[in-house]
């Protein structure tokens, strides 16, 4: 059970940690209108001006949804920044494509906070099952364990059998990953008579994590956190030993704004979710995540003293993350596109057994053999995940124009 907190930052005054921020703002906005987009962007705005978050409220939004076509148009990054790739440490590409810098520093992404808060500490043994081929998810993970101090394990994602043998030969005290692939660890330890009994904490995101799944999880000796994290801007937010919401990271600025508007909502009301990182060197303003969620009032019973915001409450729009990967209505035109005998297609996202589980529907006037398979690998080709594909007749999927529909609880 974690026991203390990261740093003073945590449990300083509300007005202290404005005050940073209303003395980093001038700086960033500055540093952002190096790069030639965002000097478009924020045309007319006065660096000096903006000091506080009414003023960096009055900023123009820039939308996750539209950086793929930016990017397409400006690689490598839609004119976003100012430095050429070759001047930061790694570069990825999640699926949309969104291509993303690493931020420079040993925990660029401010994952050593949140890791602390779920009870990481030097000297344990993680084992990181978060993806590190192309896309940050395991760099995010590995380099806030290794900023506490700990080993890491980099196993990826995938290969159950050769993880419990990682887990038998180091047996490592905790786990980063999805919830889902927790469990199927934890199943297949139990099913094969294989020890996974030394994983005791868990630092879990990209998935549905409901209260069922952390009790179970809990039940079998894991005592699993969740954190709010994106590759473009690493944890935003993170869970603490009171399991109440989620506390904002240091160093970032939440905003809960009333989806199509980008006008921050009153306390207590859901809307979309909207960050800021002031770094000068990588600064991100007004990024529109297009996720839902809602501030919570009042401060955490754990002693942590910034903005505590609720988890996930949809989406804004009709993108789905999917066992850890978003999946977006592009892509599922990108299908339709490679099988023209399709008419209108929708892809439902479920929960299965605690586990994400997708099914992509098409209309096929005139199926013929093997189609589905072949839907099926192009959905797999196309989004990096499995899903099942069912073929139905012309008309009956409706008319009104959605393409993914995420039906799994929120929460």
């Amino acid at each position: 059970m974690p026991d203390h907190h990261y740093d003073e930052r945590e449990t300083r005054p509300m007005a202290a940690r404005d005050a940073e921020i209303a003395a980093r703002l001038p700086a960033a906005v500055a540093a952002a209108m190096r790069a030639p987009a965002q000097a478009v962007r924020l045309a007319g705005v006065d660096p000096a001006a903006v000091t506080d978050r009414a003023a960096l409220a009055r900023l123009p939004l820039l939308r996750k949804s539209d950086l793929p076509a930016m990017q397409a148009e400006a690689p490598p990054f839609g004119g976003l920044f100012a430095a050429p790739p070759g001047a930061f440490p790694r570069l990825f590409a999640s699926p949309g494509p969104i291509h993303e810098p690493q931020p420079a520093g040993s925990d660029p992404w401010r994952m050593a906070r949140a890791l602390h808060a779920a009870g990481f500490r030097a000297g344990d043994v993680v084992l990181n099952t978060f993806g590190y081929h192309m896309t940050p998810g395991g760099w995010i993970m590995d380099s806030g364990a290794r900023a506490l101090g700990c080993a890491v394990i980099p196993a990826g994602p995938g290969g159950t059998a050769q993880q419990l043998d990682l887990i038998a030969h180091y047996r490592p005290a905790a786990y980063c990953g999805t919830p889902d692939f927790l469990k199927i660890l934890l199943d297949a330890a139990d099913a094969a008579g294989r020890p996974a009994d030394s994983l005791r904490k868990a630092m879990v995101s990209g998935a549905a994590f409901p209260p069922s799944l952390q009790a179970e999880l809990a039940s079998r000796g894991v005592d699993a956190f969740q954190c709010y994290a994106t590759a473009e801007l690493g944890c935003v937010a993170y869970e603490t030993s009171v399991r109440e919401g989620l506390v904002v990271n240091e160093g970032i600025v939440v905003e809960i704004v009333r989806p199509g508007t980008g006008d921050p909502v009153p306390e207590g009301e859901i809307g979309e979710v909207v960050v800021s990182v002031l770094d000068p060197q990588h600064p991100i303003l007004r990024l529109a995540l297009g996720d839902l969620s809602g501030v919570m009032p009042g401060a955490s019973p754990c002693g942590r003293t910034n903005t505590r915001i609720l988890g996930w409450r949809g989406r804004a729009d009709q993108t789905a993350k999917v066992r850890g990967m978003f999946v977006r209505p592009e892509q599922v035109a990108v299908v339709a596109r490679r099988h023209p005998e399709l008419r209108r297609l929708r892809l439902v996202v479920t929960r299965n057994g605690e586990q994400d589980a997708m099914t992509l529907r098409a209309e096929a006037p005139e199926p013929t053999p093997g189609l589905d398979a072949a839907v099926a690998e192009s959905l797999h080709a196309v989004t990096r995940l499995r899903g099942a594909v069912e073929l139905v007749p012309l008309g009956a999927l409706p008319a009104d124009g959605k393409v993914i529909a995420d039906e799994r609880p929120a929460g």
